[in-house]
């Protein structure tokens, strides 16, 4: 989902640095699934609902009987404090397993850092540790508003691999559709030779482009310790808010294999899902 929460975690697991103000829960009509969502921030959702997080939403509230409504809102500091905390809305599709901001469930999908390059290169890069990426271009995604590092630039930075790396802001111009769409096009036009980008945006925004791109998921395991590259996702409600988690739970656990169908369907590149408590 999300770019500044789900960004921001992969950082390190890294904390989201957000006002931590709680504001008044306003009581939720009995009827309506109640989402919080960013306007602009394909693959996972947007003002058309276009997004698999939108779609998951939807296929939610049939399951639930209620009228689906969101509270858009940037994914920026001040998303949770503005959105889920101040009683807005009651679900975060997605956020990091045990993200420490909200009440989370049991994961429903789990995603890798991809690398993503011209089919027409023939790279097949698989490794931050491949020799080759000290003469290639990288581009990696800058996260936040103090454009801190994703997990393969901080790999490649311990490797001395610092002057060929160009930074993308995954915000962008937030003016423009889909922002972090940037980094992929810069692939696709030749601007650098190699994107490492989270799978959801490079696997879905590789499938949108008008030239062959290979997505290849980043093999490099424990490598980089404590750097991680794979995430297990999860959705977010309000502290304590136990019942609308359970029943989240429940959905999960009984539509398996329709969320995967619909994540794939968005290129998103899809890792064995480690258990999770979910809470319960």
């Amino acid at each position: 989902m999300v770019r500044t929460i789900i960004m921001r975690r992969l950082v390190e697991c890294v904390c989201v640095v957000l006002p931590l103000t709680l504001g008044a829960a306003a009581a939720a009509p009995s009827n309506e699934f109640r989402v919080c969502a960013d306007p602009n921030n394909m693959p996972f959702s947007n003002r058309a609902e276009q997004g698999f997080e939108n779609r998951l939403a939807a296929m939610i509230a049939k399951q639930f009987g209620m009228q689906l409504s969101y509270t858009w809102w940037a994914q920026r500091r001040g998303f949770i404090r503005n959105t889920l905390k101040a009683g807005k809305c009651d679900v975060v599709m997605g956020v990091p397993d045990h993200f420490e901001m909200a009440e989370t469930t049991k994961p429903y999908y789990r995603s890798t850092y991809v690398f993503v390059t011209r089919q027409d290169r023939h790279l097949d890069l698989s490794s931050l540790l491949d020799p080759r990426l000290h003469q290639l271009r990288i581009g990696v995604h800058l996260i936040g508003d103090d454009g801190n590092n994703s997990p393969p630039a901080e790999a490649l930075g311990e490797q001395g691999i610092v002057d060929n790396v160009r930074g993308y802001s995954i915000y962008g111009d937030y003016r423009e559709a889909d922002p972090p769409a940037r980094l992929i096009e810069a692939v696709e036009s030749g601007e650098i030779d190699v994107a490492a980008a989270w799978g959801p945006l490079g696997g879905y925004f590789a499938g949108q482009s008008p030239v062959g791109l290979v997505v290849i998921p980043i093999q490099d395991g424990e490598r980089f310790a404590p750097q991680q590259f794979q995430f297990s996702i999860s959705m977010g409600v309000r502290k304590d808010d136990h019942g609308l988690r359970d029943r989240l739970n429940n959905f999960i656990d009984g539509h398996r294999s329709e969320i995967a169908s619909l994540l794939r369907s968005y290129g998103v590149p899809l890792v064995e899902t480690q258990t999770s408590s979910g809470g319960g």
